[in-house]
């Protein structure tokens, strides 16, 4: 247990901690349905990374202090995400509560016409998310209003996610404001404009195509009676104070975003002004939040207020799916999320340490002779990464380094790298249920990440899309004689 050599794990053996994890989470998943992330799925995740471990120390002789060490560091590489994600807790709650995303709804449903609903919300969600660089806090602010309007006008939740998560993901793939897309382009070493522009190759194909399938479907969309909208819309009416001057707050979050304020500094101000502008215009609701027994009317509001923040709100409208629309879980709501991706980094801090992610990635280089099979490799590779390692940044980081070299070997330009790392890892991450991006929009929306998972057809084409432009070798040049695919 304390050998200064510790063996190598064959891909054979660096598979039992993988299958381990999918056996366990289809039974999880089987047994607990909807309900896993409560704590099935963590506890699936730990018993998955007590396997790598036991391998590890047992047969490799890898000293315990390396796999506590890793697995510290690829926690400490989520801290940041994790505040991010309590501060969005909050922040829903008091764009809710405030009556901003009423708000939205009230407007949105009567601007935007049911039949091309789920087409505007995916334009409306790229536009914004390449502004401001972030799918995350896209989907947080206008992904949650839209989630109103599109559940009002009668669409099923898997529809409105997936729409707008394409479109959230997109800006986070190409906006130069985006950590991911600067992160691919260093990772390796393409000036990030280059990497951009080269992206539109898969980029732009994959959204067009998504952009058809959302308007098609928008206009073979039954839409829901007058009937049903006049009462959504009433109900708002009468629950809360809707007005214009509301939106003063994404206007400032939006502003702050475009001016670089860092993430977490933005989502709190915004949340701390939704508070505020609560307290001025839907006083009433913050009473009933805080229930009976307080003191006096201004104890009542700021108790309400701090249960906005931090816990679970429930608003009666008259309509079980209007209460549902209009109920909030604050910060406390996120702890099952922050449980999640903890247990993930164990899992995935204990499989690098282990080396036994490098030795299964090392199976795909062996398909690499082609221009085709170099790209697939390596985005069959990042997605492995994605579901084993259960972060972007780590799977990026990951990716491009381990095919870093052998790119240049080929001749490949570094911006085929990048391009298929993007595609391969971004995008598709929001589509792993214990990923920390597919745990995050999960909770943000509200909605399981298998129920919008077959709808996120941006997410879905673009890993396709890399493979298929790879097969036909438009705008891939090679600095050697090997004929390309």
């Amino acid at each position: 247990m304390t050998s200064n050599t510790p063996k190598q794990p064959t891909p054979l053996l660096s598979m039992i901690p993988v299958m381990v994890l999918v056996i366990m989470l289809f039974v999880t998943i089987r047994i607990f349905g909807s309900d896993i992330l409560e704590g099935g799925s963590q506890m699936v995740l730990l018993f998955a990374s007590a396997v790598c471990c036991f391998i590890a120390i047992f047969y490799q002789k890898i000293k315990w202090s390396v796999i506590e060490n890793s697995i510290s560091d690829t926690v400490k590489g989520v801290t940041p995400a994790l505040f991010i994600l309590l501060i969005i807790g909050a922040l829903s709650g008091s764009w809710m509560i405030s009556g901003i995303v009423p708000s939205f709804i009230y407007y949105g449903i009567q601007i935007i016409h049911p039949k091309f609903f789920l087409v505007t919300a995916c334009i409306i969600c790229s536009i914004v998310s390449v502004i401001t660089g972030s799918s995350w806090t896209t989907i947080a602010t206008i992904g949650v209003a839209l989630l109103g309007v599109g559940q009002a006008q009668g669409f099923s939740d898997g529809w409105i996610a997936g729409a707008i998560i394409s479109g959230g993901y997109f800006g986070d793939k190409v906006s130069p404001l985006s950590d991911t897309t600067i992160l691919a382009s260093s990772v390796t070493g393409t000036p990030l404009f280059k990497h951009i522009r080269y992206l539109m190759g898969t980029t732009v194909p994959s959204m067009l195509i998504t952009l058809v399938i959302f308007t098609l479907a928008g206009l073979s969309h039954n839409t829901i009676t007058d009937l049903n909208i006049d009462t959504y819309m009433s109900v708002l009416k009468e629950t809360f104070y809707i007005s214009p001057w509301l939106f003063l707050v994404p206007v400032v979050t939006i502003v702050m975003i475009v001016k670089r304020v860092p993430v977490l500094v933005t989502l709190f101000v915004s949340a701390v002004l939704a508070g505020i502008f609560a307290l001025f215009f839907q006083p009433h609701i913050l009473m009933e939040i805080s229930g009976s027994g307080v003191i006096s009317s201004a104890a009542a509001k700021f108790k309400g207020l701090l249960i906005t923040f931090y816990g679970s709100t429930a608003i009666d409208g008259g309509n079980n799916e209007i209460n549902q629309l209009l109920s909030t879980r604050g910060m406390a709501g996120m702890m099952n999320t922050v449980w999640l991706i903890l247990c993930a980094m164990c899992y995935g801090g204990a499989m690098l340490a282990s080396g036994m992610l490098q030795s299964i990635t090392s199976l795909f280089i062996r398909f690499m002779k082609r221009t085709v099979g170099v790209v697939a490799s390596t985005v069959v590779s990042g997605l492995f990464f994605n579901l084993t390692t259960a972060d972007q940044y780590i799977s990026i980081i990951l990716t491009g380094k381990m095919f870093n070299e052998t790119y240049k070997e080929k001749g490949y330009e570094s911006r085929l790298l990048s391009r298929t790392t993007e595609d391969a890892v971004t995008v598709t991450s929001p589509l792993v249920p214990w990923n920390t991006c597919g745990m995050t929009q999960s909770t943000i929306l509200g909605i399981s990440t298998f129920v919008y998972f077959p709808y996120c057809f941006f997410n879905l084409l673009s890993p396709l899309m890399s493979i298929i432009v790879a097969a036909t070798g438009y705008k891939i040049k090679r600095n050697t004689d090997i004929s390309k695919f």
